[in-house]
């Protein structure tokens, strides 16, 4: 039996990078080895890309310094209108070919729909959403407005652009205290501040713009931290919602991935019947507004007198071993390699009903 062969490409030009690999590690020992084959690809913070012989599999990573040093040994280029085939630089006529790319890359150049166009380009099945649901699910403030527009319930906020920004008063009066200061395009709770102070928001405001030219800037929301997983083309399914409890002041990049005592994830939270069904109701509804496919992570407050307040959509969940993504679907019944078998079949499924698309008249 001839297996399909998987590119499973993670790292990139992100602030997110360390996570990515973490990720690429979970997915690599989970994948089905009897029905797929596999090789690594990672993309060094120059934007290269690298053959990776299992390195990722074989590390531990004990140290976050460990996860951004380590570098494959050969470099790797794309054949012009040969999409499915990459080669290795310097070794003549040497490459390989893949049927399927498993992106796990978060943050921007990997989850912002910039390799999704490329992959489309390169005539490639992918798993996740497309180029349209990557690029809006990617910025919280497009993300927003559309939930706006599809009558989904989202916190107060405002935006700041290209250095210019609202003032604090502005902020305290529109949106009370605290607030957060979030970069538009990143995840992970990369350069997010919890401000309460006119020094702390102008100190807030500098680090995010070191991550990017746009800002939220968000009302406090008083309310338990939900999050639902989404799966599916057409038709896509919620998971059982799970809960966060941060033992951080709010859940931020260590709590996520880097110290699994920093935060409790409660993979069946809590909620009554009713509340249960709307977040699985809503999460779908959020996935399906922004045109998404494949997979996507639906994060919620739920207050105490049980109103739902969407927050934001992850488009490249986390696979980490503590990643809530997976952890919701194998309370849902669907184990680890289950989850990555049936990615793949959707990425399979869609680019089957593309590719029936006429491209001539």
């Amino acid at each position: 039996m001839t297996k399909t062969k998987i590119a499973i490409i993670y790292g990139g030009k992100s602030a997110e990078h360390e996570i990515s690999i973490r990720s690429a590690k979970n997915v690599v020992q989970n994948i089905d080895t009897g029905r797929y084959s596999y090789v690594l690809i990672k993309i060094n913070k120059k934007g290269e890309w690298l053959t990776d012989k299992n390195m990722v599999l074989n590390n531990s990573f004990a140290k976050i310094d460990d996860l951004a040093n380590f570098e494959p040994e050969d470099s790797l280029y794309f054949n012009p209108g040969q999409g499915n085939q990459f080669i290795i630089a310097g070794i003549e006529n040497h490459g390989f070919s893949v049927d399927a790319v498993f992106p796990v890359l978060h943050g921007p150049n990997g989850e912002d729909g910039t390799i999704q166009g490329l992959l489309k380009l390169l005539g490639l099945p992918f798993v996740g959403p497309g180029v349209l649901g990557s690029a809006v699910g990617m910025d919280k403030e497009i993300m927003k407005r559309i939930f706006k527009e599809a009558n989904i319930k989202i916190g107060e906020y405002l935006v700041a652009k290209n250095d210019n920004y609202p003032s604090f008063e502005k902020v305290k009066t529109k949106l009370g205290l605290p607030v957060y200061v979030k970069p538009a395009n990143m995840g992970s709770s990369v350069g997010i501040s919890k401000v309460s102070t006119g020094q702390e928001y102008i100190e807030a405001i500098k680090l995010a713009f070191q991550f990017d030219r746009k800002l939220v800037i968000e009302a406090n929301i008083e309310g338990r931290e939900i999050e639902c997983a989404v799966l599916g083309n057409e038709n896509p399914e919620a998971s059982q919602p799970g809960e966060i409890i941060a033992v951080q002041d709010f859940y931020d990049y260590k709590s996520k991935y880097l110290d699994d005592n920093a935060s409790e994830l409660v993979v069946n939270a809590m909620l009554s019947e009713h509340t249960t069904k709307e977040l699985q109701s809503i999460a779908v509804k959020a996935f399906k507004a922004l045109e998404c496919e494949g997979m996507s992570r639906v994060d919620f407050f739920v207050t105490k007198d049980n109103e739902v307040i969407i927050n934001e959509i992850n488009t490249i969940p986390g696979f980490t071993s503590i990643s809530m993504y997976p952890k919701l679907w194998l309370e849902s019944g669907v184990s680890y390699k289950e989850l990555i078998s049936k990615l793949l079949e959707l990425a399979f499924d869609r680019f089957k009903k593309e590719q029936r698309l006429k491209t001539s008249i």
